[in-house]
């Protein structure tokens, strides 16, 4: 009986980890999200408007960053997941 009741608690203990995105969503940034944060004050000020209008495809996932490719001719530019939603 302990066994099983240490499995359930591990189980009910452990946080559920769920991907809001995943490969090939279109996405698009969202502006007071990323304005409001630490990469907006690191970077450019004068953001091309094309990343707010979206759509940006989702490449790759890893950890708390995506990739994203624009349908433009500029290079894929990784983003923080808080600061992207679905298009």
């Amino acid at each position: 009986m302990p066994e099983q009741t240490s499995k359930l608690d591990d189980l009910q203990s452990s946080p559920k980890i769920i991907k809001k995105l995943r490969k090939g969503d279109l996405v698009k940034v969202e502006r007071e999200k990323y304005l409001n944060s630490l990469e907006s004050k690191a970077s450019d000020d004068d953001l091309p408007e094309y990343i707010f209008q979206g759509p940006g495809e989702v490449l790759l996932i890893k950890g708390d960053y995506c990739q994203v490719r624009w349908r433009r001719p500029v290079p894929d530019v990784w983003i923080n997941l808080n600061h992207i939603v679905l298009y």
